[in-house]
């Protein structure tokens, strides 16, 4: 079963959203659920096209919620690498 590691990066990330977009006070246990999938199927996101290649997406714990990641399988662990609002301009899946 897959080790899975939050990246400095993306606890930043988590951190901006809980207080840009006002979200509720079990945000992590929210996230830590969504992630948990990642240990049983650690290639269920989507992989994503160049240059992002070999990271992939995954969404939740809302549908606007996009978690970033790579599967290093030869260590067997998942490292996530941020958190994104999928409706940002900014967002991996708008360009």
């Amino acid at each position: 079963m897959p080790v899975i590691r939050l990246t400095v990066e993306a606890v930043e990330d988590l951190e901006l959203l809980l207080v840009t977009h006002s979200l509720p006070a079990d945000t992590s246990q929210r996230v830590r659920r969504s992630l948990r999938a990642l240990e049983r199927f650690p290639r269920s996101g989507r992989e994503l096209d160049e240059p992002w290649r070999p990271v992939r997406v995954m969404i939740g714990p809302w549908p606007w919620f996009l978690m970033l990641y790579s599967y290093e399988e030869k260590d067997d662990i998942v490292l996530v690498l941020g958190f994104q609002d999928a409706r940002s301009y900014q967002a991996v899946t708008s360009h």
